[in-house]
């Protein structure tokens, strides 16, 4: 994803309720606003954005402040009746009183519509949002952006040039489709469609170089990739098997995992279209399921591949007592009026313990826990002050993964790439960015509780902690560069060169890292 944010600067929409003060059980809510239809395209470019958002979002925050203080009915007895002061932040509306039956992502799935009157995990609501098969936003309103023809960089003055480039490409999609109600209205970048296909080479020579360094004498390549949008990397990694090791490409066995039947269907259609080379290859398998569902035992050594996918894997928030350190889990409040609360609640759920509990064994505290009761005694006497920590999301689903890898992928290797961190995040640790496209600008929103189906929930991974974790889980050493040091190691960089010299595929996504085993 490459941020066209320099050029278009977006507007933040909703607002996050504040909670200064809370008591146990149903902590922190929050009310969703539910914009119209609204791509996701960010990158460390868009740090570039201009700071008046910030400034906006202040005085609005400023204006709710004043409105909430000159009420008269509560005023008065603020300073005397935290709980008072705490629903005038958080919400007018008290919370929903039926919002009680517990739903999981998978019953969601089997609704035609949003659920009401339930209680979902931070996950199973994210998750939903994001691949419900009816209204997710994958399932319904992705498209990938891949520019016609490959970009010839070498003609290029310089990266600004090929940012203006894109700019115009991207707005020559949206002048052709704007009107068109058949077309998905939320695109997003990668880098592989940007720099196909020297991005998806290096990949290939990767996978080459480390088949070719295997004691254990495997004798073919085997590759499997979930998520992976246009399969424009399995194309670019069989073309490069092709050209450069063509004994090796005759037994190569490709597959597919993709939850997305929109995206599979895409795949299929590629393959025939704009690559005939892998539509007459008889070792490309495509399957229409989630790894999360995945139970074929695979015992033979294989690389396993995701691109940009584990960004959105769905999270859990979780935020701890001051006192005590204990963790609560998050849930979300849904009433029968359709609008989402967060609430906080005793920690139940086993795999967040679990993921808690693996993580701490590899000795990761996290950064919202003071070690000191001297300090968290000091804070407890702040006038309204927390009794909890700020949100922490946590990835629960890439634990499950980890389970996957090491159950039915015994013998594998790991070859991820992703975020590392964003810019214009929601509050809290490792949280994530929530954005959409509407009227061909990127609007930013400060909360993930947002209507499901038209917002990207991304997040940003601690691939260090994603190391120990997945060391903890699969038994397996892994290491972690940064997508540049990846690169410059892999990739043929005088393709990507423009006549300045500079090289946009180095410095763009510089907010990316790779863990490979």
């Amino acid at each position: 994803m490459i941020s066209l944010a320099m050029q278009q600067v977006g507007q933040r929409v909703g607002q996050r309720g504040v909670a200064a003060w809370a008591q146990p059980g149903a902590l922190l809510w929050t009310r969703t606003h539910r914009p119209a239809a609204f791509a996701r395209h960010v990158s460390y470019w868009d740090a570039v954005h201009e700071r008046q958002v910030e400034a906006t979002k202040a005085q609005s925050f400023s204006s709710t402040l004043s409105n909430i203080f000159s009420k008269p009915s509560t005023s008065s007895h603020m300073a005397d009746h935290p709980d008072g002061l705490l629903q005038q932040l958080a919400d007018t509306d008290p919370l929903p009183s039926t919002a009680t039956v517990r739903m999981t992502a998978a019953e969601a799935a089997g609704l035609r519509t949003p659920p009401t009157n339930a209680r979902m995990l931070t996950r199973d609501f994210i998750h939903t949002s994001l691949y419900h098969p009816g209204y997710g936003y994958f399932s319904k309103n992705a498209y990938i952006f891949s520019p016609p023809e490959p970009i010839q960089f070498n003609a290029m003055r310089d990266n600004y040039a090929f940012m203006n480039h894109l700019g115009q490409l991207y707005k020559d999609l949206e002048d052709e489709y704007i009107h068109a109600h058949d077309i998905a209205r939320q695109v997003w970048h990668t880098p592989t469609e940007l720099f196909r296909p020297y991005y998806g080479y290096a990949i290939a020579k990767h996978v080459v170089d480390q088949f070719k360094l295997d004691p254990r004498g495997a004798d073919r390549i085997v590759l499997y990739e979930i998520g992976a949008g246009n399969g424009t990397l399995m194309t670019n990694i069989l073309d490069y098997i092709a050209q450069h090791e063509p004994a090796l490409y005759r037994t190569v066995k490709y597959n597919i995992i993709e939850i997305s039947t929109k995206l599979a269907g895409r795949q299929e259609r590629a393959s025939s279209a704009r690559r005939q080379l892998t539509a007459r290859h008889p070792g490309v398998r495509i399957v229409n399921k989630s790894i999360f569902e995945w139970d074929q035992p695979v015992q033979e050594p294989c690389f396993f591949i995701a691109m940009e996918v584990i960004d959105n894997f769905a999270h859990d928030v979780v935020r701890y007592d001051i006192a005590t350190n204990e963790p609560r889990q998050g849930v979300v409040l849904v009433g029968d009026d359709g609008n989402y609360l967060e609430a906080y609640e005793p920690l139940t759920d086993p795999l967040i313990k679990r993921y808690l509990d693996v993580r701490s064994q590899a000795g990761y505290q996290s950064p919202v826990l003071s070690p000191s009761l001297r300090v968290r005694a000091q804070r407890a006497l702040l006038p309204f002050a927390a009794n909890m920590t700020e949100p922490e999301f946590v990835p629960t689903m890439a634990l499950v993964l980890m389970d996957r890898l090491a159950t039915f992928f015994p013998n594998h290797r790991l070859v991820i790439a992703d975020f590392d961190r964003l810019p214009d995040a929601v509050p809290g640790v490792d949280a994530p960015v929530v954005q959409t496209r509407y009227q061909g600008k990127m609007v930013a929103c400060s909360t993930y509780l947002v209507q499901p189906g038209w917002f990207d929930i991304f997040f940003p991974t601690n691939f260090e902690l994603l190391r120990d974790v997945y060391r903890a889980v699969t038994g397996r050493q892994a290491d972690v560069v940064t997508q540049h040091d990846f690169l410059r190691k892999n990739a043929d960089l005088p393709a990507t060169s423009t006549k300045s010299g500079e090289n946009p595929m180095l410095s763009f996504y510089e907010n990316f890292k790779f863990i490979t085993s």
